[in-house]
């Protein structure tokens, strides 16, 4: 039974993707053909580990970093290739870093 939040973090892996469901101690993973199926993947490994949905707080994140997901993950809802949803993950994984840097300097 899981507490507090759950993270589904996606890693591309060649031209798969990589997801790991983590509650708590407890985590699974699989490998899914694109982001959309690592998505579809992640939602049935969520109700594996936490079945009641009543409160329940996913966090999804792509290489740990939410902003990443979310880019990444619009791009390939809307139909763009793979290749598309890739370099927008990377964009925005690389856009997260300089602002996080700028950040740590002040």
């Amino acid at each position: 039974m899981a507490s507090g939040h759950i993270t589904a973090n996606y890693v591309p892996d060649g031209d798969d993707w990589l997801v790991t469901v983590t509650a708590g101690t407890d985590h699974r993973t699989a490998r899914a053909p694109g982001l959309i199926a690592a998505r579809d993947q992640a939602d049935q490994l969520i109700e594996q580990l936490a079945p009641n949905s009543a409160g329940r707080v996913v966090i999804h994140l792509l290489s740990g970093d939410g902003f990443a997901f979310t880019t990444a993950y619009l791009q390939a809802r809307h139909g763009l290739s793979d290749e598309a949803t890739r370099q927008a993950a990377a964009a925005a994984v690389g856009n997260t870093s300089s602002v996080r840097s700028t950040r740590s300097a002040r």
